[in-house]
């Protein structure tokens, strides 16, 4: 084999090499990503109390740490004036998270909701989902229902 083909192969495989590399690298540096979410919002009833639910996958390259979940209703007078933050967030309940493949945990969030809870009108699901590296994605808005 002629020694130019040799060496333009070799430095073809360091320049692939090194653009991959590169590409793992920015990979592990993006934020937790969320995924298939929906929001269940089921009504009391005069027998029993009314739950929400709400599921989804997280995808994080080192792991998924928490799932920080707040259901808040579209029409408050509070959050049109003071949206919600991300630290504001850090302080609510979080979801459960199960191992779903990988780099992914499928988290789900679930309470019970009495009738003198359920404001009627269309509500916004907020989230925080943490890395296990530190890394955050919040979104005020992630998924919407409504209540009738």
């Amino acid at each position: 084999m002629s020694r130019r083909i040799i060496l333009g192969s070799a430095a073809a495989l360091v320049v692939l090499g090194g653009a991959g590399a590169f590409a793992l690298a920015h990979a592990g540096e993006q934020p937790p990503a969320l995924n298939n979410s929906t929001a269940r919002y089921m009504a009391p009833a005069a027998d029993r109390e009314g739950s929400f639910t709400f599921t989804t996958d997280v995808t994080a390259a080192s792991g998924v740490k928490s799932l920080k979940v707040l259901a808040w209703p579209a029409d408050s007078p509070f959050a049109a004036k003071n949206p919600l933050t991300e630290k504001e967030l850090a302080a609510v309940e979080s979801a459960t998270c199960k191992p779903a493949g990988d780099d992914t945990a499928r988290c789900t969030y679930k309470v019970t909701v009495t009738a003198a809870e359920a404001a009627k009108g269309r509500w916004h699901v907020a989230t925080l989902a943490t890395a296990d590296n530190g890394d955050t994605a919040f979104n005020d808005k992630t998924a919407t229902f409504t209540v009738d």
